[in-house]
């Protein structure tokens, strides 16, 4: 533990037929392992100048020799269970090591950079709570200073609607909370940058 709040990249293995399903469906499967590898290379350019502990939550299994390299990123997998359930598991992992605040991301938002995110962690010296919405009504980002598991539960994950949820579980739970600002994720063809096509 270097610093006092922890950053949390929720991975998938990059893997053929496994990653960007929806996208694969229009590009085919070999064109979107390579886009999901080129957000997977954008995702760890923008972490790479952010001053927090970093941990890398693997889909399947824990890759040693790959882009996370062991001095700058601690490896983990992922819990079972549906994406509350194993974002909810990975929060109450590393809020149990000491860490202050945490965000966590994931690897399709080609939209995101350094300073949002160093934004977000900015907000929870003064918010409860930190979310980046997405246009397709989900978030790519979400922070807190301590774990509250109503935020993992009850969602149908993947839907318009998680973004709206998440916010009523805020004020239901009367926590201050800050929005970032609103970017696109990358699930289907027509959410490609121009020269990713």
């Amino acid at each position: 533990m270097k610093h006092k709040n922890a950053i949390i990249l929720f991975t998938k293995n990059p893997e053929l037929g496994k990653v960007k399903t929806r996208l694969a469906k229009t590009i085919g499967d070999e064109k979107a392992l390579l886009i999901y590898k080129k957000l997977l290379n954008h995702t760890q350019s923008i972490v790479a100048s952010i001053e927090q502990d970093k941990f890398v939550f693997y889909s399947d299994t824990i890759n040693e020799n790959d882009q996370w390299n062991e001095d700058g990123y601690y490896k983990k997998l992922q819990y079972n269970g549906d994406l509350g359930e194993r974002m909810n598991a990975a929060f109450k992992e590393v809020f149990n090591l000491g860490y202050q605040s945490i965000c966590i991301i994931g690897s399709d938002c080609y939209e995101l950079n350094s300073e949002i995110i160093a934004e977000a962690f900015h907000k929870l010296e003064n918010y409860e709570a930190v979310v980046g919405p997405t246009f397709d009504g989900g978030y790519y980002l979400l922070g807190m200073n301590k774990l509250h598991e109503q935020l993992f539960q009850n969602k149908a994950w993947s839907t318009d609607s998680v973004f709206i949820d998440t916010v009523s579980d805020f004020n239901t739970l009367h926590l201050s909370w800050h929005s970032l600002i609103k970017l696109s994720d990358i699930d289907e063809e027509k959410d490609l940058p121009e020269h990713w096509r």
